[in-house]
């Protein structure tokens, strides 16, 4: 059987390396380097506006994940910003909430990375919590808590045991759409995962795995896109 290959979005954002600066596709080394060492085949996402390019891609897929980055922008779940909300990636938001919708169609594995599930809820009509205190240890600083898992779900079937996890985010989800279940709470009740209720390998997390050790969640993505 062949390796999974396994789409993962990107940042577009201005960069410098060498004599160079002007905007770029990016992706932090950890998301392809958490896919190669789980077994899969990475293919970067840069957004596309074509009006077929997410079906078209997810089409080529096994396997998407939604990674982090920077807030969604309010409107997409009908709010005003919070002074503490950051300003708009709007062609990510439109890229990514395209290719999320195409893999649901599609029933293509698919996992959402903090940013990436807190788009998932937004994709299927939920909401967000603008602002926490407390959930970043320090400005580009990664922390940790304990994320324990619900019984009788798709993250508890990959990681049944309370685990520390590496973390970065100041946004969670409030209203859970429709269609997901919670399957991961953090210590102070914050929603740490969805998936989707009834059928289909969809999972968000809001922590960062490419950001440690464990492998077990991305391994389970590329297991059901092999299948």
């Amino acid at each position: 059987m062949a390796t999974p290959l396994i789409g993962v979005t990107t940042y577009l954002d201005q960069a410098a390396w060498g004599v160079w600066k002007m905007p770029a596709a990016l992706l932090p080394a950890a998301y392809p380097a958490l896919v190669q060492r789980a077994g899969g085949l990475v293919a970067m996402l840069p957004p596309d506006a074509g009006a077929t390019a997410a079906e078209a891609v997810v089409a080529r897929l096994d396997g998407l994940v939604v990674a982090g980055g920077a807030d969604v922008e309010p409107v997409r779940y009908g709010a005003e910003p919070h002074p503490r909300t950051g300003p708009p990636a709007r062609e990510r938001d439109a890229w990514e909430l395209a290719l999320i919708h195409a893999a649901l169609a599609s029933g293509t594995p698919l996992l959402g990375i903090c940013r990436g599930m807190q788009l998932l809820n937004v994709a299927l009509g939920g909401t967000l919590r603008q602002h926490l205190e407390g959930h970043i240890k320090d400005i580009g600083v990664i922390g940790a808590h304990t994320v324990t898992p619900v019984p009788d779900t798709l993250y508890a079937s990959v990681v049944p045991e309370p685990a520390l996890v590496p973390t970065y985010h100041h946004q969670a989800v409030d209203r859970t759409a429709t269609g997901l279940t919670v399957s991961a709470y953090a210590d102070d009740g914050t929603v740490e995962a969805v998936e989707q209720a009834g059928g289909g390998w969809t999972l968000g997390v809001q922590w960062h795995p490419e950001m440690g050790e464990d492998t077990r969640v991305m391994e389970a993505l590329i297991r059901a896109a092999g299948s």
